[in-house]
């Protein structure tokens, strides 16, 4: 072998190497939010309550029995709830882009407390652009539509570049409160 192609050999093995390297350092942050919205509907046997916002986007919340709370809650309530939810995100070389997939019940197995996990959903995309100051990115679904994402956390878009494909995980735990505002 002459030694062009050795070079080139070398050059290719160290790329992948660092390529898998990087695609096994997912990067992960956990948080609190909180949400103000309608009540939509209660679950009272589940101990579930879906919220509308301003906007006309429902989110399900799951509530634990801890949260008095939920025992008064009304439909047309307008609440204010904390929860906690974790996103990670993890660079996977040579992936194909796919569908958000739930794995809420692998999710539940790995836990150390299972009925915290509400949700999880995970997708691959594919990286379009990304706001230079950090505030958002853009991607591609496997649908190939275009979808703009604001990032409350700029540690979960440091190191991406434009044509990475991404795996992204997103991990929605019970609520930490409720408090009911006016009618």
């Amino acid at each position: 072998m002459n030694q062009p192609k050795i070079v080139l050999l070398g050059l290719l093995t160290l790329a992948l190497t660092a390529a898998a390297a990087w695609a096994q350092e997912p990067k992960q942050v956990t948080r609190e939010s909180s949400l103000t919205a309608t009540v939509d509907k209660i679950d009272r046997f589940a101990r579930t309550v879906t919220l509308k916002s301003v906007d006309g986007i429902e989110q399900t919340v799951l509530v634990g029995p801890e949260i008095q709370a939920f025992d008064e809650l009304q439909r047309g309530d307008t609440v204010t709830v904390r929860f906690t939810d974790s996103v990670i995100v993890q660079v996977r070389p040579g992936a194909k882009p796919g569908p958000p997939v739930e794995t809420t019940a692998e999710a539940r197995k790995g836990s150390t407390r299972p009925g915290d996990v509400v949700k999880q959903v995970k997708m691959t995309v594919t990286i379009e652009r990304i706001d230079p100051d950090g505030q958002s990115v853009v991607y591609r679904t496997d649908d190939n539509r275009m979808v703009r994402r604001y990032v409350q956390d700029k540690r979960l878009i440091e190191g991406l570049r434009e044509g990475d494909r991404v795996e992204v995980t997103f991990t929605r735990e019970r609520a930490i409160s409720i408090e009911r505002g006016r009618r």
